[in-house]
């Protein structure tokens, strides 16, 4: 493999449309990785649309779509001209379910089609997209819409991604893929496999597809070599994430299995990859947590690594999806020594630590609805005879108790779908009052001030590109707040 060919930054794939094709396109076209997420694009095109498409980048992307009696069916059923009334609220978009439903898999191929299409729109650089292992029922669908706009890369995290590559290669052929979806029960954990037969949900004229790379996200060197072995197809390359990242993280091993000793959880040297091991692959990989600087990316590199992935640099930056005011107190309270980010390890309906930042470290988190409306997180559970049902711990307490839950799994945790919904200002209305966001940054800021100098009061991902390939900042850097 030419372990040249690829960039030396991956600007992380932060979801829900943290990491949107707005970003992506322009890290890209400075000739790194841009990554959108591929988290909840469902939900997101459906209320881009229900917000009018404002700037007419949908449309502009629906038009390019292979098949155009599809992309008019939704948008039909989604746009709402000059957007809905702030106080209405936004249609619902239908529920994952391990039966792939023809109205859902359309909405998933043109969601992940848009995206990509726009972040690859007037350049020739390399774009990938982010889904989490995690987030298993839309995937197929989601991966084939992302290949009909031609992505170069995709990447996975929050599990180990055995299958992923396999389906790619069927995929790209246009046969039929296959996907292990884990069910829980009250016997343990056990699976059942969800297939997906492409040609069954479009028409016969069909495009040439190009299978794009695949990195597998990963916190060890014993998954590492676990994928490159034992995966279905080829695993192009790693990005080795430590648990100082922001969003979800690897559970800390020694207390892996044991949800009585949440609150106890840490980290510490046991967590830690081996890093030479992962060289001993033989395949490109990435370092990320902590690498927003040029000496930093020069560390990884002196390991062996290609480079490394950055994630809340590019979060912050003007081209980031977090809604703008959002992003600017994010900001502020970040410089005035206001902003606090820490390790949540019961927030996260799926059991993995989550990374939660706010204001102030003594405010309780957001007393939220218990509903769960979008479902990204539920998983499936099958019931003493034989159905299955969906659940999630973040859900109504008497309906996840229902399905064979505990009252102890509930406690804490956040409906992280229509939280981090909200920070992109796509938040649901609820009672005549929005949901409010969560956010979520990685452990180290200190490239803030670094790109701060002066009073600067706001970056582009373009600044921050130069600053950590070691450039001066351009003379015609503003430093106007966006």
């Amino acid at each position: 493999m030419d372990l040249g060919k690829f960039a030396d930054i991956i600007q992380g794939g932060m979801g829900v449309a943290v990491s949107n094709w707005r970003l992506a396109r322009e890290v890209a076209q400075k000739g790194k990785i841009g990554v959108v997420s591929g988290t909840a694009l469902d939900c997101v095109l459906a209320r881009r649309l229900q917000m009018g498409d404002p700037g007419g980048h949908v449309g502009r992307a629906m038009n390019a779509f292979p098949w155009p009696d599809m992309a008019k069916r939704l948008w039909d059923r989604y746009f709402v001209p000059g957007g809905k009334p702030e106080d209405k609220p936004f249609k619902p978009v239908p529920m994952p379910t391990v039966v792939l439903h023809k109205p859902h898999v359309e909405l998933l191929l043109v969601a992940n089609f848009v995206e990509v299409f726009l972040a690859k729109e007037g350049h020739e650089g390399t774009v990938g997209i982010n889904y989490l292992e995690k987030i298993q029922i839309p995937t197929l669908p989601s991966l084939l819409g992302a290949m009909l706009a031609g992505v170069n890369v995709v990447m996975m995290g929050a599990g180990i991604p055995a299958g992923i590559p396999g389906s790619l290669d069927r995929l790209a052929n246009w046969e039929e893929a296959e996907l292990k979806i884990q069910v829980e029960s009250s016997q343990g954990t056990d699976s059942l496999v969800q297939n997906f037969a492409p040609r069954e949900f479009v028409p016969a004229d069909l495009p040439t597809l190009v299978r794009p790379d695949f990195f597998a996200i990963i916190s060890s060197d014993i998954v590492a070599k676990t994928l490159a072995r034992k995966a279905s197809g080829t695993v192009e390359g790693f990005v080795v994430e430590y648990h100082t990242a922001g969003g979800h993280n690897a559970p800390p091993r020694r207390s892996r299995g044991d949800g009585s000793t949440l609150a106890r959880q840490a980290y510490g040297d046991i967590d830690l990859p081996d890093i030479a091991k992962i060289r001993e692959l033989g395949k490109p990989f990435w370092l990320g947590g902590g690498y927003a600087s040029p000496e930093a990316i020069a560390a990884a590199k002196a390991q062996g690594a290609t480079g490394v992935q950055i994630g809340t640099a590019f979060a912050l930056c003007e081209e980031s999806g977090i809604e703008p005011e959002i992003r600017r107190a994010m900001i502020r309270n970040c410089l005035a020594g206001m902003l606090t980010v820490h390790t949540d390890f019961a927030a996260s309906p799926t059991g993995y630590p989550f990374k939660l930042a706010s204001f102030d470290a003594a405010e309780p988190l957001p007393d939220r609805c218990r509903v769960c409306d979008l479902g990204y997180l539920r998983r499936p559970w099958r019931t003493d005879d034989g159905r299955i049902v969906y659940r999630c711990p973040s859900e109504p307490i008497e309906k996840y108790l229902k399905k064979g839950g505990t009252a102890e799994e509930t406690i804490g945790r956040q409906c992280l779908c229509n939280g981090l919904m909200a920070t992109i200002g796509l938040a649901q209305v609820r009672g005549g009052g929005l949901e409010a966001p969560m956010l979520t940054m990685g452990e180290d800021l200190s490239f803030l001030r670094q790109m701060l100098k002066g009073g600067r009061q706001s970056y582009t991902a373009s600044e921050l590109i130069d600053y950590l390939d070691g450039k001066a900042p351009s003379a015609s850097s503003s430093g106007t707040a966006s």
